[in-house]
């Protein structure tokens, strides 16, 4: 093929996801602030630049996914990387940030000619790897259509317009919002089978096409009885985006009382050191508030164990 892309942050997402892209057929120079994570994708044909600047050059479509609204505008405007891009490129933001950050960079990015998509993603490490990722892109129509006539999206996963720039981090903040109630939902109703005498390890099996089940029961739920919380999706990342939505809540006037008493029990867990846990560990923060409530013995594997 001859689209070039260049791919910013190979780490727990970005390394399966432009790996997928690379089997795809695509010509990728990849970029990680820790260099040897990039150098991981040699072997399946990437190019390791040294540099977002040196990455960003002759590129047609830019995708990173990095930790958070600063640290991309770090990489990209601060360093001067933007002024590298091609005139007529397209910059595919995947990263969680704020919505109010994404139009902001649509409109720097414009007056300079290049065309962005704000476009984060849902489905964790397992969707990058499985190239099953749920993509919720905001930004120009014309963009994204030819992001999609490109096939740069399908490798990755499935692809959804969802409305103009900063409309795919809106989109984002509905899932999180989802995905931590489920998980609170799902380790009560764990916890609560589990103290009455049920074996919760069946209920995942039984509840399998029932209105209760979802992916965060057979997915989550399992990390939860297994008692094994290496991540899928840090605490630290979800904790992050729990702020953005309450904060967007606030600024639309709305309240969301649920998440707001979920995100309690997140943060104590990520006060006490549980940074990099999975967020299905919010199962800990709920025992702990259950008068000594533990669902099985075995003990508790975080990444650091």
């Amino acid at each position: 093929m001859s689209i070039q892309i260049a791919f910013l942050g190979t780490g727990l997402m970005g390394g399966p996801m432009a790996t997928n892209l690379l089997k795809a057929g695509f010509s990728v120079t990849v970029w990680n602030r820790t260099r040897s994570k990039a150098e991981a994708l040699e072997a399946h044909g990437a190019v390791v630049a040294d540099t977002p600047n040196e990455a960003v050059q002759g590129a047609d479509y830019i995708l990173s996914i990095l930790d958070s609204g600063p640290v991309v505008k770090d990489v990209f405007f601060q360093s001067g990387a933007t002024e590298n891009m091609k005139r007529g490129a397209v910059f595919i933001d995947m990263a969680s940030i704020p919505p109010s950050m994404a139009r902001e960079h649509a409109q720097r990015l414009a007056e300079i000619g290049v065309a962005h998509l704000d476009a984060p993603v849902s489905g964790g490490s397992l969707g990058a790897a499985e190239a099953s990722l749920a993509i919720m892109a905001g930004g120009e129509k014309d963009a994204f259509n030819q992001a999609e006539a490109d096939g740069i999206f399908k490798p990755m996963g499935r692809t959804t317009h969802v409305g103009p720039p900063g409309s795919g981090q809106l989109v984002k903040l509905s899932n999180q919002i989802m995905v931590a109630v489920n998980i609170t939902g799902v380790a009560q109703a764990l916890l609560l089978a589990s103290a009455g005498g049920a074996d919760p390890a069946q209920i995942p099996v039984a509840l399998a096409g029932g209105h209760g089940d979802s992916r965060v029961l057979q997915e989550h739920g399992q990390r939860m009885i297994n008692r094994r919380f290496l991540p899928g999706a840090p605490m630290r990342n979800f904790i992050k985006d729990i702020d953005t939505c309450l904060a967007e809540a606030e600024s639309l006037g709305m309240s969301l009382p649920v998440l707001e008493k979920a995100s309690e029990f997140y943060r104590e867990l990520y006060e006490e050191g549980k940074t990099q846990w999975d967020h299905s560990a919010w199962l800990l923060g709920l025992e702990r508030h259950s008068d000594g409530l533990r669902m099985g013995d075995g003990p508790d594997i975080g990444p650091d164990d």
